[in-house]
């Protein structure tokens, strides 16, 4: 599979990928795990920027269908995403990288808030800069933070970190003979209906020519063969490119 070079990439975590085996929460050593894996990218000599999920701890949609209002159920959900993004956050600083979390809501006594020059400048000076509490505004999920922030940061990618390795024709745990997709276009994935991110984010990616490649995260040591191009994924990208 023949995949563009990448210099400055933004990596999508969801929040159950910190959970590690449990069924909520944080687990310390899948965080430190994940941690690794940030520095290995990091030490190849790629600039990074991460958006993490909140789903582990508290998820804006479902607590939405049991009856909590919708927007401040969402304040929620990015009040979790803040837990994680310093979570993460402490584990690169225990391995000794530089790293910042910048929060779209306020809270200056844990991190700093979010100022698009600011973070470009810490990734300049070779930071690892962790982006919380989704776009800080209600009904947007955290894959549209992502795509947001990696159009501000001028990445040259998304990298969406999953539990599967890549985008197939149906669900792979439901579907044993699903088949995975190596290369795919936006048309496609918005077209199909594809459930790998939702239809703004894709959108979003699609008008700012942003590739997204998606990968299993879970998997060790996956992150850096994927970004070497030898790992097992799947790009998603404009047809003409």
């Amino acid at each position: 599979m023949s995949r563009p070079a990448f210099k400055r990439i933004l990596l999508k975590l969801s929040g159950e990928v910190l959970m590690g085996q449990g069924q909520f929460g944080i687990e310390p050593e899948t965080v430190n795990r994940v941690a690794g894996e940030i520095a290995a990218a990091k030490d190849a000599g790629f600039e990074l920027c991460v958006v993490v999920g909140g789903g582990n701890i508290f998820r804006g949609l479902a607590g939405a269908a049991k009856g909590f209002d919708r927007a401040s159920a969402d304040y929620m959900g990015m009040l979790a995403t803040v837990m994680n993004a310093l979570a993460v956050q402490n584990a690169l600083e225990k391995l000794g990288y530089d790293t910042r979390v910048q929060s779209a809501i306020p809270m200056a006594s844990v991190c700093e808030p979010y100022i698009r020059r600011k973070a470009v400048r810490h990734m300049e000076k070779g930071r690892i800069v962790i982006f919380a509490a989704g776009t800080g505004s209600p009904f947007f999920t955290t894959d549209t933070t992502a795509a947001l922030r990696a159009a501000e940061m001028n990445c040259d990618a998304l990298f969406k970190g999953t539990s599967v390795d890549g985008i197939y024709n149906a669900d792979p745990k439901q579907v044993p003979d699903a088949a995975r997709y190596e290369e795919i276009s936006f048309d496609r994935v918005l077209n199909d209906n594809l459930k790998v991110m939702d239809a703004s984010a894709i959108a979003l990616c699609r008008e700012n020519n942003i590739p997204i490649v998606v990968f299993n995260i879970r998997e060790t040591g996956n992150l850096a063969k994927v970004l070497a191009g030898d790992g097992v994924a799947t790009i998603v990208q404009n047809q003409e490119r």
